[in-house]
């Protein structure tokens, strides 16, 4: 069964190679949610393994994404007891449009900078404007 989680990253850490056939990636998730008035916020750690080790470097920490993931889980016995332990295993990473949005809004401040100091050039963005208004 796969779930999806939305939130924050925060923390990624290097792949480490458990032997000599196995590896793993761990990152970590902000997700921040109003319960009962409430803001809580909760820090989910994520491990790729294998080949999807790689899935988080193009992603900044800061950014928003959307995380993909199983549920795995594994028991095991030492000293007549036993033991569990919970792994979030991501398989894909989405930036999400919010963070796509920021970028966007960034690129634009830097563009509009740039036009005000071309008064020529304004005036050219505005006549595309208005042409480009009546095509859509």
């Amino acid at each position: 069964m796969s779930y999806e989680l939305t939130g924050k990253l925060i923390a990624k850490y290097d792949t480490v190679q458990r032997t000599e056939t196995f590896k793993t990636r761990e990152f970590v998730v902000e997700k921040s949610e109003e319960i009962n008035g409430r803001l809580i916020t909760n820090y989910i750690k994520f491990q790729c393994v294998q080949d999807r080790t790689n899935i988080i470097d193009k992603t900044n920490t800061g950014n928003e994404i959307k995380v993909h993931f199983n549920i795995k889980g594994s028991k095991w016995e030492k000293d007549g007891k036993t033991n569990y332990i919970t792994n979030l295993d991501a398989w894909r990473i989405e930036e999400t449009l919010q963070t796509n949005n920021a970028a966007f809004a960034a690129s634009c401040i830097k563009f509009s900078i740039a036009v005000s100091a071309c008064p020529t050039f304004a005036k050219t963005i505005v006549a595309f404007r208005v042409y480009y208004s009546f095509l859509i």
